[in-house]
Formats: C-alpha cells, structure tokens, sequence
C-alpha cells in the first residue's frame, strides 16, 4: 500500500486548510470545545459551519452527486478528515453520527425516498440524527435490546427507552434499533432499523449530564410512539446486520489521529514553556505518543484504503478504535504528568495549562473504549474474526 499524496490531492489539502481558515469564526477558538462538550453557543456555531461544508459538498463528500456529495475518492475524503480535525474546525461528534455512520446504511439499505429525505438532508447538513442503540440493560450486548416495534395498520408502534442517547435533545431523527420479532430463535434476529421522526408524540428525552459538566447525552423513552411503516429502514428482521454496517463505520475513527497530533503539539509547546523539555523521562514520553500516532494514522490510512477498494473494514476498524482510545487515554496521562497538579485544574482558572484542556482531556477520554462497543468487545472481535480463533 502507498499512502504518499499525488500532486492534485496535496494541492487538495491546501484548499481545505485555506478555506477552513477563513470559515471558522474566532470565536470557536475562544470556545474550543472538545468532544462531548457543546453548549448552546458552540452547537449554534458548528451548525452553521456543517452547513457551509455542505454547500460545498464537503460534508458528505463521498456520497453519490444525486444525494448531496461529490463522489470524492476515499484518499481525498481522508484529507479532508484530517484537515477538519487537525485545524480543530467547527466539526463534531453528531456529523459523525450522521454523515460517516448512519448515512452510508441509508445509502445501502434505504428506499429511494429515504435516500432522498434522509440521506441528502443529512449531506447538505440540514439534519441531526442522533444513535437509539444502548438501553439500561443491553450495551455491550446490545443484541438484548427490548424496545418493541410492532406492526399495527400501516403503523409501528415503538414502546422501550435507549440511554447515553448523544444529542437527541438537538437531533431531527433517530436512527432506532427495535425489536420487531420477540419470538425470533436467537436474540440477533427479529431487529429492524427504523428512522424516527424526533417529535413524533410519545418520545420523552431525559439529559444526562456528563463529567464535563456538559448536556450531551440523554435517557430516551418512546411510548406508544406511532411512526409510519414507510420509515422501516431496509427489511424487517433484518436489522442486526445494518446495525453492524453502521457499528464498523463508527468504529474506524478516519480523521482523529490528526487532532491527536494536534494535541501532541500543543503538548510539546507547553513543554517548553515550562522548561520540561530537556527532561528524559518527559522527551521519551512524548516521542512514544508521537511513535502511537503515527501508528493510528496509518490504520485510518488502511482503513481508507480498504474504502477506495470497495472493501469493507470488520476487524480493522475495530483495531483502529482500539489503539486509539487507549492511545487517547495515554496522551492525557502524558499531559498530566508535564502539568502536575496544574492538569487538574478546569479552564476558568488562569492558572489551567492550555485553557484546561489537559483536565478536559482526562474527563473526556474515560468514555472512549465503552462507546461503538467497549474494548473488550473489539478484541473480541479481533480475536474471532482477524484471527481466526474459536469464540469459547
């Protein structure tokens, strides 16, 4: 595999960096909200920003021309990512959840009418969709989810909650895990994917606040939620494979190594500033986050590749989360042990190193590794289908 840039796809890169430059209002700077940590201003912020990238076709710039993107190759979709996050651009968590997860199964499975409502709603960055997948008692083994579907005319009537619902107090729609077949042999069958319209009567959202202090998940509850049969999405019972689809593209995590370079940079620079640098122990420190990211950046790379083969990633995208969320856990450590007792302080403080984002990043990183499916989960992934080794 090559993975050096051709001239056009170099000078590519050049007009992203430029053009987020000049897009990106300095007040989301003055913000710099990391992930999971919107408010209100910050939302509004990235909102119309998402909608700028998706006048351009930038937002979903792979997904077919008649549904809002460009076609463009994976290589340069990659660019993008990378700029995206690398130049900390208004860009978060919820156009993951719906042009890079729930869009591409729209694209496989949907009807043309949803492709058309949903899809290009979604490209042109008109529409949230936030993940009705976890329930309080159905995470890692989300094939034991309960809430019900169930046909009655031309309707579905939904009953059941989801929780750590990121977003569905902002979301348009959800993309809902439901079972539409209790009787079905094994707990796998009998889900069905649907798209639920978010103010439909009956849907009750409940925020859950997180460690940052921070409104971005929610408890969700649907009672006697009436939705059309229409917005079925794909075919009934056949929903745990579409969910699968959508896991292994939220799993590949394309674009993140950038930001963490970013980080590391930050990182580096504050080094120095507090005379740090020349430390053994601090300089061989930082050199392995530096070594683990370029690591990350090539199984995104990989990743991508596989994409432009039309292959699909299974356990390489789980690799990927894998080594980056434990990657991510080891860049805050780093930057804790440069800050010391500094670290721990939040951003309102004047002496919080890097606007307190050190603290941010320790609160921020113990979710990642349970979201998309824990570690555990992954390796066992890794182990089943990379390997090749027995499940018991």
């Amino acid at each position: 595999m090559d993975f050096s840039f051709n001239d056009e796809e170099e000078a590519f890169r050049k007009e992203v960096r430029d053009w987020i430059k000049k897009e990106t209002p300095k007040r989301w700077f003055e913000l710099d909200p990391l992930l999971w940590e919107e408010t209100d201003e910050s939302w509004a912020i990235s909102r119309e920003f998402q909608k700028k990238l998706g006048q351009k076709g930038w937002l979903a710039p792979a997904y077919p021309k008649q549904y809002g993107g460009l076609e463009m190759s994976h290589m340069k979709r990659l660019i993008l990512a990378e700029e995206l996050s690398y130049n900390k651009a208004p860009v978060g968590v919820e156009t993951e959840i719906a042009v890079n997860w729930v869009g591409p199964d729209l694209l496989l499975f949907g009807s043309e009418e949803q492709k058309q409502k949903y899809a290009l709603g979604v490209a042109k960055g008109d529409l949230v969709i936030c993940l009705g997948y976890s329930e309080p008692n159905a995470g890692s083994d989300l094939a034991s989810l309960q809430t019900t579907a169930v046909e009655e005319d031309d309707e579905y009537v939904i009953n059941g909650n989801k929780i750590w619902t990121s977003y569905a107090h902002y979301a348009d729609y959800c993309w809902l895990a439901a079972r539409t077949d209790p009787n079905a042999p094994r707990k796998y069958d009998g889900i069905s994917m649907f798209v639920v319209d978010m103010k439909t009567p009956g849907i009750t959202i409940h925020p859950l606040i997180n460690l940052m202090n921070r409104h971005s998940f929610n408890e969700v509850f649907f009672d006697n939620v009436r939705i059309p049969k229409e917005n079925l999405v794909g075919k009934k019972n056949n929903g745990w494979y579409e969910l699968m689809i959508a896991l292994d593209s939220e799993r590949s995590g394309i674009g993140y190594a950038a930001m963490f370079q970013r980080i590391l940079e930050e990182l580096v620079e504050y080094a120095k500033e507090r005379k740090c640098d020349k430390d053994p122990i601090i300089r061989q420190k930082l050199a392995e986050m530096a070594v683990e990211i370029e690591v990350s950046r090539m199984m995104c790379y990989r990743i991508a590749w596989m994409y432009s083969k039309n292959l699909h990633p299974n356990y390489e995208a789980s690799m990927s989360l894998v080594f980056l969320s434990e990657m991510m856990r080891r860049v805050a450590q780093v930057g804790m042990d440069i800050a010391g007792p500094y670290g721990e302080l939040e951003r309102d403080s004047k002496w919080a190193p890097l606007r307190g984002k050190i603290e941010r990043l320790c609160l921020n990183c113990l979710s990642i590794g349970v979201g998309g499916g824990t570690n555990e989960i992954q390796r066992n992934i890794i182990a089943q289908r990379g390997l090749g080794l027995p499940r018991k």
